[in-house]
């Protein structure tokens, strides 16, 4: 094996998560793949479809050549169109179609992943021709891949794989972004601390201290009389997080304390990736 021990746990997250996704979609009838998936304005077909695209991404493939109909109500930014062109491109082909093409997909990836020799630093294409680390691209491409594996599961009423590799990752990428959220985002007060308390399958405390100049930083040390403290279970807060729920729809599921308009801005702008 000639993949680096850095980009180890990304390659075996994705293929956790998208052998998960292939053995979903097996026993599915036609019409179960136009059910609508959390990730607005997908069906299972189309995360599919997106799951595909973004594998023949990391394969180097050239995008597809197509025109995007002006009626898709859920695609309002370029970042949206960018996304969908993949998607479109695949939403009249059959289910054997669909399981064929990312059954041969894996199989070049898993190939591609065996010859893996570069170092996890070197330069590699992401979207939009942007330049981004390899470990980044496959960090962000397991985290992917796990969440659509989620939105997948949700619409077919196959619950699981939230303790998996994948969600690990996911934790890591969305703990992350919380300092910009509280900090940046939610503009808490300089010198306080936000407490997060999640239980479930995987479970965490964090706290995100602002400092006199209002930058936030993550850590996993426990604060005394925090400015505000948000308890959640796992999988609301990755349904949060990802925007597949907004925070009126799950307020049974989230206990907050501490200052009420500083939880409300917080929770405001929680949703980092869709």
């Amino acid at each position: 094996m000639s993949l680096h021990p850095t980009l180890q746990p990304y390659a075996d997250a994705w293929t956790h998560s998208v052998e998960a996704i292939s053995e979903l979609l097996q026993p599915l009838a036609e019409a179960e793949w136009n059910r609508r998936t959390p990730c607005p304005g997908w069906s299972v077909r189309d995360v599919v479809s997106h799951v595909i695209g973004l594998d023949c991404e990391m394969l180097g493939d050239p995008r597809p050549i197509h025109s995007l109909p002006r009626d898709l109500f859920h695609v309002t930014n370029e970042h949206q169109r960018y996304m969908e062109m993949q998607v479109d491109v695949r939403r009249h082909h059959t289910a054997p179609e669909m399981t064929s093409e990312l059954e041969y997909v894996i199989i070049r990836r898993n190939r591609q992943l065996r010859n893996e020799s570069r170092d996890p630093g070197t330069k590699v294409r992401g979207p939009f021709g942007s330049e981004l680390t390899l470990e980044e691209s496959m960090r962000r491409h397991a985290f992917d891949v796990w969440v659509h594996e989620q939105d997948l599961r949700t619409a077919l009423g196959r619950p699981g794989n939230l303790d998996s590799p994948g969600a690990l990752i996911a934790r890591d990428v969305l703990l992350g972004e919380l300092p910009r959220v509280v900090a940046e985002d939610a503009q808490a007060p300089r010198s306080s601390a936000i407490v997060l308390d999640v239980h479930g399958p995987v479970e965490f405390l964090r706290t995100i201290r602002v400092d006199i100049q209002g930058r936030g930083t993550l850590e996993t040390a426990p604060a005394l009389g925090p400015a505000a403290t948000l308890t959640l279970d796992w999988e609301t807060y990755v349904r949060l997080a990802c925007g597949r729920v907004n925070p009126e729809s799950v307020s049974d599921r989230l206990k907050t304390e501490g200052d009420p308009e500083l939880t409300a801005a917080i929770l405001r702008n929680f949703t980092v990736t869709q």
